[in-house]
């Protein structure tokens, strides 16, 4: 495999993981997941978690996973290699991973004495891939297997940073984010 193959596929296989967090982002608001409970004196997880972003993130990755495995077989003949198409449960687990890692993180941050929308740099970046691509493994072990091959999980480690940076910097600039990360 050249290595624009495995950008590409990296790519491909990580979108229904990068869309949930700016789909919550879209639709959020509503009731907080932690229903404004305190731990510690500090948040559980503050109120940019909700339930309507949490699951308007994962439907959103649910439905570009079966939109792109609806044009895998075009996408492929015209790239000249496979892309991978989704199997259900790698779906649910890129998608409900990714919004689980973004609460995971909120977690942390709350626990270290961070405010919502305060950087935390690494985490902040990677959340969701520390989370997603595990829970993927377990629920469609012998897809994930398959299609994150250790190239491909090295090219998701290093350019999902880049990627977040950048999206998040044009959401701000839209005004769809209080703040740049």
């Amino acid at each position: 495999m050249t290595l624009l193959e495995t950008i590409v596929i990296a790519f491909w296989a990580m979108l229904p993981a990068y869309v949930p967090n700016n789909a919550a982002v879209l639709a959020g608001g509503g009731r907080p997941i932690d229903g404004g409970r305190t731990w510690d004196g500090k948040r559980v997880l503050g109120d940019g978690k909700t339930w309507r972003g949490t699951a308007a993130g994962i439907t959103a990755g649910l439905a570009l996973a079966g939109i792109l495995t609806l044009f895998a077989g075009d996408v492929s003949s015209a790239l000249g290699f496979e892309v991978p198409e989704f199997a259900p449960l790698a779906a649910l687990g890129l998608a409900a991973g990714a919004m689980l890692g973004d609460i995971l993180a909120s977690f942390l941050k709350r626990r270290s004495g961070r405010e919502r929308g305060a950087m935390f740099p690494g985490l902040d970046q990677l959340d969701f891939v520390v989370v997603s691509l595990p829970l993927t493994a377990l629920l469609a072990t012998d897809w994930f297997r398959t299609v994150f091959t250790w190239e491909v999980i090295l090219v998701v480690v290093v350019v999902t940073p880049i990627l977040h940076v950048t999206t998040n910097m044009i959401a701000y600039k839209l005004g769809l984010k209080n703040e740049p990360w």
